[in-house]
């Protein structure tokens, strides 16, 4: 198949690759693209879990490629209209393929919740994804995305804010070798310190996560939660938000499952392969003492990046974007309307303002 017939045959939905198809994340990726009518092309490394994935499915397509071989990835996106990152560690993937991508002359969005590879993103292709007016959108997920789009959504018309606090009620947390992987990265990269977003900058530490009460709406209620419990919203909410401290939070109960020397992986409990893990996301941001805040509810973290993150690449192929450049979810996208299209995954609610 020619590289401009699979871009451009339209009866069939345009071709998005997606690299790490059939690990956990990739294959709910995979699924949500085949719902809107796209033809996924399943990208990685192994022969035989690609082969596996495909059989007996005509639609689907899949290539062998490694981010340590250029020219594969060159040759498994030729024809592709957008790529999706779900291959972690993404300290090891993403700069390769963010390459390969450009070179391909095609967006590029990925699910990456390692805080120190967003940073890399931006740091290292702002410029060059800028000059070529393409767009790489980092953390289009359940951590960096989502908290973005709220904490957008809820600051409204205000260009500053003093203070982000992003709260995540867990009901639990079952994660995926992906997950633990990524984390091990993180933690040698930091050299087993602790990462926050205070005074306008990352700051190291090794003090010990303190433990807050946290007034969850309905129905999760008042929590425990870790605070400092730090995730990638400290990179998408001050890349284009005036804040000096960011700050995220964890229930505590959710934080123990994934600190546990026998973390499970999650298991399906649906035809959708989603697990039984709820959750609330409580974003709020406040300017003196006006307090904004947006919610949403939902159920899976793994099966909701995968919505998001198709939302986002729907969003691009359609020209519905604000910028060009790597940029975050609320950067690139109108961030009320996103949350709104994805109503059948995801329950919101804006509050009005209060004092604090």
């Amino acid at each position: 198949m020619g590289d401009e017939r699979a871009r451009e045959d339209s009866s069939q939905g345009p071709v998005v690759a997606v690299l790490g198809a059939t690990g956990h994340t990739g294959r709910f990726v995979v699924a949500e693209l085949r719902e809107r009518g796209y033809r996924p092309l399943l990208l990685g490394r192994s022969g035989d879990r690609l082969a596996a994935m495909v059989q007996d499915r005509p639609d689907l397509e899949a290539r062998q490629a490694s981010v340590d071989d250029p020219g594969s990835l060159d040759r498994a996106l030729a024809g592709a209209a957008a790529v999706i990152n779900c291959a972690g560690p993404f300290a090891t993937t993403a700069a390769p393929l963010i390459e390969a991508a450009l070179r391909a002359v095609i967006p590029y969005v990925d699910v990456a919740a390692e805080i120190e590879a967003n940073v890399d993103t931006f740091a290292r292709f702002g410029d060059r994804a800028r000059a070529a007016g393409a767009l790489v959108v980092p953390a289009m997920a359940f951590f960096g995305g989502l908290g973005d789009l709220l904490v957008t959504t809820a600051k409204g018309d205000w260009e500053a804010a003093d203070e982000v606090h992003v709260a995540y009620g867990l009901s639990s947390w079952h994660p995926t070798a992906g997950t633990l992987d990524a984390g091990a990265v993180s933690g040698r990269r930091r050299g087993g310190r602790r990462v926050r977003f205070a005074g306008g900058r990352l700051e190291y530490h090794d003090d010990p996560l303190p433990t807050l009460k946290w007034a969850f709406p309905a129905p999760l209620g008042p929590q425990p939660v870790l605070g400092e419990f730090t995730m990638a919203d400290v990179v998408t909410v001050p890349s284009h938000l005036d804040v000096p401290v960011v700050r995220t939070s964890m229930t505590a109960v959710a934080a123990a499952d994934l600190s546990a020397p026998d973390a499970s992986a999650p298991v399906a409990v649906d035809a959708q392969g989603r697990s039984d893990q709820t959750f609330v996301v409580d974003a709020r941001v406040r300017s003196g003492r006006v307090e904004r805040r947006a919610v949403v509810s939902g159920r899976d973290i793994y099966a909701v990046t995968a919505p998001l993150a198709v939302e986002a690449v729907e969003r691009i192929l359609t020209g519905r974007t604000r910028t060009t450049g790597v940029a975050s979810a609320g950067a690139a996208f109108d961030a009320p309307d996103f949350l709104a299209a994805l109503s059948d995954h995801l329950a919101l609610h804006v509050p009005l303002d209060a004092q604090v």
